[in-house]
């Protein structure tokens, strides 16, 4: 059976969901982080920009469709609007988590199939620089 006559409440707010700082410590090659056991704060938010950035968005299914980025058909056309939207899209993908507080000092290198970004994230627990290199997908 539908349920019929509900009425929506003009007074919907969206809110940013609370993410937890702590979280299991993965093995990711250079980053510093050390396998096992568990991080917080500055080393949890690290690994957080990384998982972000190296997961494609909906591709996969026990993410909802705020997370991950959205780089892999974006090389190829025209260096000005790469540059455009690489930087939309990462400022597009890490501000969904809410201790991000911005992306600054964003630089990129636009090959023809590749393109290299760097970036600081200013987060609730300190800066941090990134540089993410985006491959063309063949």
């Amino acid at each position: 059976m539908i349920p019929q006559g509900g009425v929506l409440n003009g007074d919907v707010t969206l809110r940013r969901v609370k993410h937890p700082s702590r979280t299991y410590a993965l093995d990711l090659p250079g980053l510093g982080v050390r396998a096992g056991g568990m991080i917080d704060g500055r080393e949890a938010v690290q690994q957080m920009v990384f998982k972000i950035l190296n997961t494609e968005r909906f591709e996969h299914a026990i993410y909802s469709f705020d997370y991950g980025s959205e780089f892999r058909k974006l090389l190829g056309g025209d260096p000005l609007l790469v540059r455009s939207e690489l930087t939309r899209r990462v400022k597009e993908a890490l501000m969904q988590d809410d201790r991000v507080r911005a992306i600054e000092d964003v630089r990129i290198e636009v090959g023809e199939d590749q393109a290299q970004v760097s970036f600081t994230v200013i987060s609730d627990y300190g800066r941090i620089g990134i540089t993410k290199e985006v491959t063309r997908l063949v």
